[in-house]
């Protein structure tokens, strides 16, 4: 019979992961950083009509109550006491927009996700407002006018939802990305809810002058955004409230930060210049620069990396953001049935060693940098009779890489000085062909670390680091060393360049398929010509399909 575990002594630090496609709960030793369990949830996406993406706040904050506790119940298993957990943080995706009713608790409409393309009529309206040679939005954001972040969705709910309209008039809604709408729900709600955001999120509502830190009146009023429904702004390093039920009732929450930030932080690039990308639903390559805010001249965003604690100075970064990347993934698996699992990709690239001449754009919510093209949309090119999965699948890895070259080329631009490496995170950093093709695409090492939860990681050091909670010291000589796999490239420049300029061409041809002002109604008729590039490519892989996908050829 197997010995009991040994109970872990010293404080541990939890963290809720809320990010696009699931709920994690995890818990790690504050003095080693060491994971010691955590469980997940898968979250559902709801497409109700074209480029439209939703998700329920309810479902999502039961989600993360589901994870606590079975995350709770397997420490018991291990033979761990929870009442060790003395702090949790809290990450999420960024942009997605939630708004409810504080007297009843209940959301008022669908989380509208940050990759929802509904807003582009709203954006298209706004951005003729904007004086050309005065972009006050971009000054004081550091961000496009985009379908991304949050401004515009809720602008969106304004015009459209008679149920939020009545509860703005009535003085009963209030505004939170997904951060907000969790620790609001887990400090009591109704009764008490803590109703609050942090820097880094709230950067990426457009609402937000990062050089103030504070909510911009001018820009309240250019959206139209009441700022009575506002959350207050903290540090991501502070206590915001206790937990008010479930197993860890009483423990606070004392760490908060956007998805990108805690994984900037869970890397510990704490230095100018350290930079990492995350590959998750999207990719977002972030690169610290220190105190100064520098403003992009490649398409690139300005935001605010962390400020940890109260009286902390503000860090800022510099962000390259991809839409579609570990979803192209899933859109394989679900809509075209390609794979069974995410897992299988893996094997099928391998497989086929190459992508034979076939490029995949993945724009299926439009290009973000550093074009930021709404009106882009996804395409297959190079497709013969000889094409197959195996090549599709190959394509569809070499796409995330290419994205993040182009990413890379435009922060060596605005930076000044090349990066040497590029240090990774994220769950499709477990697929080793994806790791070994953008080392060989980018042309330096790719650097993993082998603990790959550095989102969470993030979210708690930040939390135990609080002032008032203090079980985790963020000082370089107190940070645990990480082990790192290093993946270098393996074929030469000049065919990594031939390859890199054919997908450039590829990107050229996906550009302007939509070339009408979107309705926000939703029109069938109109919403043809959204479709249409997704409509041809499926309709070719369909074809290929019946031909060869049965037997794998």
């Amino acid at each position: 019979m197997a010995a009991a575990k040994k109970a872990v002594v010293g404080p541990l630090v939890g963290a809720v992961d809320q990010g696009t496609s699931s709920t994690r709960f995890l818990v790690f030793n504050s003095k080693t950083a060491e994971l010691l369990s955590h469980h997940q949830v898968e979250i559902k996406q709801q497409f109700p009509r074209e480029g439209w993406v939703e998700q329920d706040p309810k479902e999502i904050l039961q989600s993360v109550r589901d994870c606590i506790e079975k995350t709770c119940e397997k420490l018991g298993q291990l033979n761990i006491d929870i009442s060790n957990i003395k702090a949790i943080g809290v990450t999420n995706q960024r942009e997605t927009t939630v708004i409810w009713d504080k007297l009843t608790g209940e959301p008022l409409y669908n989380a509208v996700l940050w990759l929802d393309l509904r807003t582009q009529s709203t954006v298209e309206k706004l951005g003729k407002l904007i004086p050309g040679n005065k972009n006050f939005v971009k000054t004081k954001t550091g961000l496009p006018l985009s379908t991304y972040f949050s401004a515009v969705k809720l602008r969106w709910l304004f015009d459209n939802v008679k149920n939020v309209q009545k509860a703005v008039e009535g003085h009963r809604a209030v505004f939170g990305t997904i951060d907000s709408w969790l620790i609001w729900s887990l400090t009591g709600g109704i009764n008490g809810g803590v109703h609050c955001t942090d820097v880094t999120n709230a950067s990426r509502t457009m609402l937000f002058n990062i050089h103030s830190l504070k909510w911009d009146e001018e820009l309240c009023d250019f959206f139209g955004i009441p700022m009575e429904i506002l959350p207050s702004v903290r540090s991501c390093s502070e206590i915001y409230g206790l937990m008010k039920s479930g197993v860890l009732e009483g423990v606070p929450i004392s760490g908060c930060l956007g998805d990108q930030s805690a994984a900037l932080v869970g890397q510990m690039c704490f230095q100018d210049g350290q930079a990492k990308n995350t590959y998750g639903t999207g990719c977002f390559l972030l690169c610290n620069t220190g105190h100064k805010c520098v403003f992009s001249e490649h398409g690139l965003l300005t935001t605010v990396a962390y400020k940890l604690g109260r009286d902390k100075p503000v860090c800022y970064a510099l962000e390259g953001s991809i839409a579609i990347t570990g979803a192209l993934i899933r859109w394989l698996r679900d809509n075209l049935g390609i794979i069974k699992t995410s897992e299988e990709i893996e094997k099928l690239a391998k497989e086929a060693g190459t992508s034979y001449d076939c490029y995949f754009v993945p724009a299926f919510s439009g290009l973000y940098a550093p074009y930021w093209k709404p009106s882009a949309r996804g395409i297959i090119c190079g497709l013969t009779q000889f094409t197959n999965k195996c090549h599709i699948s190959f394509a569809a890895l070499e796409a995330v890489c290419f994205q993040t070259r182009e990413i890379l080329d435009a922060m060596n631009h605005d930076c000044g000085i090349p990066l040497s490496h590029l240090q990774v995170d994220g769950g499709m950093t477990n697929n080793k062909i994806l790791m070994q093709l953008q080392a060989d695409i980018l042309c330096i090492p790719v650097i993993k670390p082998t603990m790959p939860e550095t989102t969470a990681l993030g979210a708690a050091m930040a939390a135990g680091a609080a002032e008032g909670v203090g079980v985790w010291s963020l000082k370089p000589e107190d940070l645990s060393s990480v082990t790192m796999e290093r993946f270098e490239p393996q074929i030469n420049i000049e065919e990594s360049e031939i390859r890199y300029a054919t997908w450039k061409k590829a990107v050229m041809k996906s550009m302007d398929w939509v070339t009408m002002e979107s309705p926000e109604s939703g029109d069938p008729c109109i919403f043809c010509s959204l479709s249409l590039g997704f409509f041809v490519v499926t309709s070719m892989v369909m074809l290929i399909g019946a031909r060869y996908l049965s037997n794998g050829l």
